[in-house]
This record gives C-alpha cells, structure tokens and sequence, in this order.
C-alpha cells in the first residue's frame, strides 16, 4: 500500500496541489504546495505564498488521512 502511495505521488510531483493536514490536537493546517522530492520513507513539499517553506511527511501520513492531498481542478 505505502508504494501505491509513493508511485502516486511522484506523477503529481511538480503540480499545484491542495494540502489538509490533521495535526496535533486537533489542528487542522491547510496549505497549497508542490511535490518537490520523494524519498523512501518520506516526501516533501514546498508551500507556495508569502512564506514558502519545505515541508515533510511520510507516506504514512497519506495511509492514515493525517495528510489529505487535494488536486486544484
């Protein structure tokens, strides 16, 4: 299952995509961002905006729905 996700998410590398990410507590961060690298046991994302920052997450994150990944179509 997490190399389904992998494979997934290195064909949406590179596009504009919506993040909702399901924090501690109950805190609920959104954000747009791009694919930039995948690795084996994470992935990064740069936000897009006025603060641009790098971002990581496993793949876990996407198993589990912490990390709900939404195309902007």
């Amino acid at each position: 299952m997490i190399s389904k996700i992998k494979s997934e998410l290195e064909k949406k590398k590179g596009e504009k995509l919506h993040f909702r990410f399901n924090g501690a507590r109950n805190q609920i961060e959104e954000f747009d961002g791009e694919i930039q690298n995948t690795y084996n046991f994470i992935f990064t994302i740069k936000t897009l905006g006025d603060t641009s920052r790098i971002k990581s997450f496993t793949y876990s994150d996407v198993l589990i729905d912490n990390l709900e990944i939404i195309d902007n179509e």
